[in-house]
């Protein structure tokens, strides 16, 4: 009775060791997660970065402009039939000129050398221009449009990848911490078994057992740091500026 009494007590005791390390270490796991935790953005100011940095956007607003500046060569099109015209000549110019009376005519034949010019508005008026201007100008109008449209589309796009990859970003960060404090956990557990194991009071098949686990734990660990880091940096290329840690005891 003396010995199960004193085994009960031992037990007991090495439980609550255990309990207290693996508080105390998960807490100390919190604590450095906490400190660096990245904290993001606002999701819309992760959108307006992305819309300025966007490659894709910016050609389509390049592509407005230029529709733009066509619609106005539409407009003013018109006064391509409207110009100044001049003429400069110079060189030996015959002069004829003629006297008559009532009894005879006289025919006079002079050459000169000189210089001569004239200059003169001109209006053309094309028949095809006339009839068919409107839908040019028309088909102007609906290809801006157009332009508009498809940058809309691009934003539109734009902004719901932001909100997707924003939420899957925050996810894998809290699976991180997860597996973090799991990883923890686990180290603090095995420390404990190792312990026991070396004193021979649990046997080789607990050890392998609880070995596994630990090797589990950090196997998860490390692909939720590689999906957290990969989507940060994916998110960091859209938005166009890198993400840092804050430290809470620096606030």
């Amino acid at each position: 009775m003396k010995m199960f009494l004193k085994y009960s007590l031992f037990v007991s005791f090495n439980f609550l060791i255990v309990s207290s390390t693996i508080a105390q270490s998960s807490e100390s796991d919190e604590n450095r997660d906490n400190n660096n935790e990245i904290h993001f953005p606002p999701i819309e100011q992760l959108i307006d970065s992305a819309i300025k940095h966007n490659s894709n956007v910016q050609y389509r607003n390049l592509d407005i402009d230029a529709k733009a500046t066509l619609l106005k060569t539409q407009h003013n099109l018109w006064l391509r039939n409207l110009g100044v015209q001049g003429v400069a000549n110079y060189g030996t110019f015959d002069y004829f000129n003629s006297n008559s009376n009532n009894q005879s005519t006289t025919v006079l034949n002079t050459n000169s050398k000189q210089f001569n010019y004239g200059m003169g508005l001109f209006l053309k008026l094309p028949f095809y221009d006339l009839v068919d201007r409107k839908n040019q100008i028309g088909v102007a109008k609906i290809q801006l449009e157009q332009a508009k449209s498809m940058a809309q589309v691009q934003i539109d796009e734009l902004r719901q990848l932001i909100i997707k990859l924003y939420e899957d970003i925050l996810l894998k960060q809290k699976l991180l911490n997860i597996k973090s404090q799991s990883l923890g956990n686990a180290k603090v557990n095995m420390e404990m078994v190792e312990k026991e194991f070396r004193n021979g009071t649990i046997p080789v098949t607990e050890y392998v057992r609880l070995s596994d686990i630990v090797s589990r734990s950090e196997a998860e660990y490390e692909n939720a740091k590689t999906d957290f880091i990969s989507a940060k940096k994916i998110l960091e290329e859209i938005v166009g500026f890198s993400f840092y840690k804050t430290n809470s005891n620096n606030k």
